[in-house]
This record gives C-alpha cells, sequence and structure tokens, in this order.
C-alpha cells in the first residue's frame, strides 16, 4: 500500500520558494537534503547545517522516497 505523502515532513506551497518541495514549517528544500547526501554528506552534517529540519522529518521523507521509487520500479 502506498502511503500519502506526509503534509507536516515536506510540503509544496506556491507561496513558499516558487512552489518548491520543503520541509514542513522551514523553507529548507528537500532536494538540497538530497544533493547534501549526492556529495556524500552526513545526515547529521546536513541537520547541523540546516537546524529547523528535524532527524524525524529527513528520516520519514527519506523513506518516502524510497517507498515511491521502489513502487515506480515494480510497475
Amino acid at each position: 500500500m502506498v502511503s500519502k505523502k506526509p503534509d507536516s515532513v515536506v510540503v509544496t506551497d506556491p507561496d513558499i520558494l516558487g512552489c518548491l518541495s520543503v520541509f514542513g514549517g522551514t523553507r529548507v528544500p528537500f532536494q538540497n537534503l538530497l544533493n547534501h547526501l549526492k556529495e556524500g554528506g552526513s545526515i547529521d552534517d546536513f541537520l547541523t547545517g540546516f537546524p529547523t529540519v528535524t532527524r524525524a522529518q529527513v528520516v520519514e521523507a527519506l523513506e518516502y522516497a524510497n517507498e515511491s521509487v521502489r513502487l515506480r520500479q515494480a510497475s
């Protein structure tokens, strides 16, 4: 079963950064996390650089992204 993207974790709002997906309650784009990890950075370093994002948000957003990718590969 596909879980719905939790609004409190990652939100897309036309009034926030031109509709980029950001961590809820922040102006930090989710893409910033993906870029950071792609460059070999750790979650801890990301959280230090973006203290308004919580570890729980990062974990839940990554779990959602992983589930979405797996479902697309399966279809």
